[in-house]
Parts: C-alpha cells; structure tokens; sequence
C-alpha cells in the first residue's frame, strides 16, 4: 500500500474545496491528502506548475514521496509538473476525466470567447502539454454519462461530424458532458478506464473514489 501523501488539483473554474468529497474519501482509505488551489483562469500552466512546486517545497522536502490526483485541467498541471520538476519523489498519479489530447470544447470556447479559459489552452487545454516521463505511473479515469455545462457544444460537434460523413463508431463519440473519452486516452498511460459519471459529479462519485485507491495501491484500476 502507497504510504505517500496525495495532493489533489482541481480543475478549470474551480477552488480547491471541490476536492473535499474525493479527500475524504481518500482518508477514510488510510491516506493523507493535501488540497493545492491555484488561477484557472489568469495564469497559465507554466505558471500554475511552477507554483505548485513553490508550494510543495514550502510544505515537503523532495525527499518525500508524493501521489498526484488531478480534475480535467488539474491532470494537465500534474503532467507539466513532472515534465520540469523532476527532483521530487512522484509515486503514482491519477487524473479524472483530464483531456490529455486536447478539448474540443475549449477549442469552440477559444474561438468563440477566450476568455471563458483565459490562459489555460495554450500550452495545455490545446494538447501540447508537456511528454510524461518514463517511469512515471498514470491512471486515467474518463466519464461518459453526457451532462454538463459542454454538452450542447459536443452534441453540436457530434452532429457536424455524422454530416460529413463519419464513420466513427458510437462509443467515438462518448463524453462526459465537457470532455470526450478519447480525449482522455494517452499513450503514456498505466492504465485507462471509463465509468458512467459526468464531468464535475466524478469529484462525488463513490466508485471514482474507489479507484483512485485501487490505483494509488496497486498502479492498475480494479477492472
């Protein structure tokens, strides 16, 4: 069983405190967690990873092991941080419904109103974030129950692609109300698994909660 301590990152347009429910979760599994908050909005990834490496080196020595569980963006921060932070001692990392491949839904936003996502496409809601590491354990939990604040822009998006065409299968176009499960896939990833819950409620589910311990003890989900 993982001894590390597990530092929780919220995602775009969030606070630290969504975090709570999936902190107390981890807890009652033997865990002690950490909340990091950080600017969704104003700053970027680069600087946002930065500073979580301020913070931690204000709270830890790197001699310490830590896990790293992020939402959406917060998954983003965590791949940068390990990408230009490579002193610290990373155990294993979980991120939840993240768009490692970039956002359909930002990239609508971005053009439409970039604002809405200030600095965080460049350099990361975009795709480019930064390689993963080798050695470096990753669980990626998706949802695809389609509910949420995004799902008018990728109905809309699923509709283009049926009318030019697509051949794609059904489960091509799952997503999770914001981001879709494809999106999610990443290449570097120990292990990849989809769970019928929206984009936000994942932060409350009780079965996400379950297999982020599952990973962080045993760097696979309980399949």
């Amino acid at each position: 069983m993982s001894t590390n301590r597990v530092i929780l990152i919220h995602g775009l347009h969030q606070a630290a405190f969504v975090m709570r429910p999936l902190a107390k979760r981890l807890q009652a599994a033997g865990f002690t967690t950490n909340q990091f908050g950080y600017r969704s909005m104003r700053d970027s990834i680069k600087t946002n990873s930065k500073r979580l490496n301020t913070w931690l080196e204000t709270h830890y020595n790197p001699d310490q092991p830590i896990d790293l569980v992020g939402h959406s963006l917060g998954g983003l921060i965590i791949r940068d941080f390990v990408a230009h932070y490579p002193q610290w001692q990373i155990g294993r990392c979980v991120t939840l419904g993240t768009p490692h491949n970039g956002s359909i839904s930002a990239d609508y936003i971005w053009r439409l109103l970039p604002a809405i996502v200030g600095r965080s496409y460049e350099q990361a809601l975009d795709g480019t974030v930064a390689p993963l590491p080798k050695g470096i354990a990753l669980g990626v939990i998706a949802g695809n129950k389609a509910q949420g604040l995004g799902q008018p822009i990728l109905s809309y998006h699923n509709r283009k692609l049926r009318k030019t065409g697509n051949t794609l299968n059904h489960d091509s176009f799952a997503h999770d109300g914001t981001v879709y499960v494809s999106e999610t896939e990443f290449a570097g990833a120990t292990d990849h698994i989809v769970l019928p819950v929206t984009h936000t409620g994942m932060l409350m589910n009780k079965d996400v909660a379950q297999q982020v311990v599952y990973f962080l003890k045993n760097d696979e989900f309980k399949h």
